[in-house]
């Protein structure tokens, strides 16, 4: 299973947007506090995430916190970030690996980007173009990921699979 981790994530529609992802795919969505939002049961319900329960979360109070209860997030994760010299498709995705996504406004920690410098990654964009959204960011690395581990589970679903 793919492990998705939003690192301070600010805005409620990428959270969801990749909440969303993360259910269709099988995918853990991990957010590492502050958040900008409130993931409450009222509040999910309120916004109308109606797959919020398929999707399986967890809140960390902080990156250290995560890598205390995950260990194992430190020994297979790729981060993503425009400043990374290499781009995704050198990548070779384990179909447990660790994705983390930095904030909106600002991206992953600098010290937390140096610590991995050999396993940040970049999506391929146009010089003059400053990023691209967070929720499509992940989903381009998801699908990746899940492409090089032939759709783990994901295969011969959808009306016309059998045909």
């Amino acid at each position: 299973m793919l492990h998705i981790v939003l690192v301070e994530p600010e805005i409620p529609p990428n959270c969801g947007n990749i909440a969303r992802t993360c259910a269709a795919t099988g995918s853990r969505l991990h957010l590492v506090e502050p958040l900008g939002f409130d993931v409450s049961d009222k509040a999910v319900k309120r916004a109308g995430l109606d797959y919020w329960h398929l999707v399986k979360v967890e809140v960390h109070p902080s990156l250290p916190g995560l890598f205390q209860k995950y260990p194992q997030a430190g020994r297979d994760l790729w981060l993503a970030t425009t400043k990374a010299p290499m781009d995704y498709s050198q990548a070779r995705f384990s179909p447990d690996c660790w994705l983390f996504f930095g904030k909106e406004t600002a991206g992953l920690p600098l010290a937390f980007r140096e610590e991995y410098r050999d396993r940040c990654l970049r999506i391929p964009m146009a010089e003059d173009a400053r990023s691209l959204n967070l929720a499509n960011s992940a989903a381009i690395l998801i699908y990746e990921a899940l492409r090089q581990n032939g759709f783990p589970g994901l295969l011969g679903v959808g009306e016309m699979a059998g045909t």
